[in-house]
């Protein structure tokens, strides 16, 4: 997710922050999932700052990095868009989330029967999972992660879901070359999309009060 323990520990702090703010203004509970993403998303990378400092090998923060990355984030994304769905997308979105839960199935019981590594090299680390249909589980974790927010309804998560698809290419390009990994920045850039999402939610809440 980043180059560096230090990288990781700073950025993770930073994007739990903004999940942090969201979570306090969300306005209502059905918004509480992705309002909390980042949350997630900065604890995910404070988890990988302890991988960098273990020298990777499969220990428990190796573990707990690939539960979130995988199967938990394959569920609580679409099941996050589908909370604030409008009714007019909520049946595309469900089969989105049945996409997701399709996925995290076989990826949860391969970590929970596999050994999980991560391996240090350079400004990157690898990770190593023994998956069956590996393009298969690949394709049906996009389409429930970043499909679900393309086809959300809602203009400004749509936009989320174009960062994370253009975001998901550019570090998935520079970690197969080794280079550096670079995914921590898009994590902040997504998270303050998120929180604008929040926000204008709140507002959008509010106004009927108002006028009241």
């Amino acid at each position: 997710m980043c180059w560096s323990a230090t990288a990781d520990l700073v950025a993770g702090a930073a994007v739990a922050a903004v999940g942090v703010t969201g979570v306090v203004l969300a306005p209502d509970r059905r918004a509480l999932p992705l309002a909390a993403l980042p949350l997630l998303l900065g604890a995910h990378q404070i988890v990988e700052s302890a991988v960098w400092s273990s020298g990777g090998g499969s220990g428990p923060a190796t573990v707990a990095w690939a539960v979130v990355a995988l199967p938990l984030l394959a569920v609580w994304v679409p099941a996050g868009v589908l909370c604030v769905a409008p009714s007019g997308a909520r049946t595309r979105l469900a089969v989105l989330l049945a996409v997701g839960v399709a996925t995290a199935v076989p990826l949860a019981h391969a970590l929970a029967t596999r050994p999980v590594t991560a391996e240090i090299r350079g400004r990157t680390v690898g990770y190593t999972v023994d998956l069956s249909h590996p393009v298969l589980l690949v394709a049906g974790y996009l389409l429930a992660t970043v499909g679900s927010l393309l086809l959300s309804g809602d203009r400004r998560l749509v936009v989320l879901g174009l960062l994370a698809a253009a975001g998901a290419a550019v570090c998935w390009t520079l970690w197969r070359l080794e280079f550096i990994s670079t995914w921590c920045a898009f994590a902040a850039l997504c998270s303050v999309v998120l929180l604008g999402w929040v926000r204008a939610r709140a507002r959008a809440s509010s106004r009927p009060r108002q006028n009241a």
